[in-house]
């Protein structure tokens, strides 16, 4: 009776912690792209009176186009926000703030590095969905570079050393490559921000994630849990940033996600001309 009460409350652990993740990302985001557009604005405000008109049609012609996206269950999806948000508050964070404690931010930067290099498959094989061959390619030696010099995993030399950036792909992404919208803007309980066809892709990922196929289930899922709960530890503060800057943190990560994904999407077979890894 005690196992099976201890498996149910690992397993309902791990629930809660998939979830809020995607959210303080996407919060991360729109606080980066915030505190962009601020810089931009205070630039313009300091920028002599007499500009010329041609100045000023350049800097018309940079100015981004909004992405908009349908949200016909706008009340279902701001409860889901406020009942992730607590999650956040009262299980994430906690749980997150103690394990800092014990654990250096050297390790777990390792041990993120670790996971990164075991979901190769859901990155290498998007990229040839996708006919990105070369990001293929460059996963592929991401992952014998790594998994060799870089102690199974553990750390990054085809980034820093070889200039092999990570291909952030996914099949959400490469559903919006083949043409497909990505409808109307869902939040899901514990899943945090998505839509139709991003609710599809986490189908996809699923069964290309090697993590998945750890026996038995709960297994899995506690190692899934403990993935995600290692990333948030690099990046706590993000999330009350974001709520402390917006007016509506719902409209802010929901923004957020939109722009985000239609970023991803857009940007299929480009490279960054330097290695960018979160800290």
């Amino acid at each position: 009776m005690k196992t099976k009460l201890l498996v149910a409350v690992t397993v309902l652990i791990g629930i809660l912690l998939l979830g809020p993740l995607r959210s303080r990302v996407y919060a991360s985001s729109i606080y980066e792209r915030g505190t962009t557009l601020a810089a931009q604005q205070s630039s313009s405000e300091s920028a002599p009176a007499d500009a010329d008109e041609e100045d000023l049609d350049f800097l018309m012609e940079e100015e981004e186009v909004p992405v908009t996206i349908a949200d016909p269950i706008a009340p279902f999806n701001r409860a889901m926000y406020h009942l992730n948000d607590k999650l956040y508050f009262w299980i994430l964070k906690p749980v997150a703030q103690g394990y800092n404690k014990i654990f250096p931010e050297g390790l777990r930067i390792s041990i993120r590095d670790f996971f990164t290099n075991i979901f190769m498959p859901i990155r290498f094989v998007n990229c040839l969905l996708q006919a990105n061959l070369r990001g293929a390619g460059i996963e592929l030696s991401r992952f014998s570079v790594n998994t060799i010099f870089g102690v199974a995993g553990f750390f990054d030399p085809a980034t820093k050393g070889l200039d092999l950036p990570m291909q952030d792909e996914d099949f959400g992404q490469t559903l919006g490559v083949w043409g497909l919208g990505h409808g109307f803007y869902i939040m899901w309980p514990v899943f945090g921000p998505s839509s139709p066809r991003d609710t599809v892709g986490l189908v996809g990922d699923y069964f290309l994630n090697p993590l998945t196929y750890l026996e038995p289930w709960y297994v899995s899922t506690g190692v899934k849990a403990y993935e995600k709960e290692n990333k948030v530890s690099l990046r706590l503060g993000d999330y009350e940033a974001l709520k402390e800057a917006a007016i509506d943190p719902y409209i802010a990560i929901r923004d957020a996600y939109v722009q985000h994904r239609k970023k991803l999407v857009e940007e299929r077979g480009k490279f960054p001309e330097k290695s960018e890894k979160a800290k």
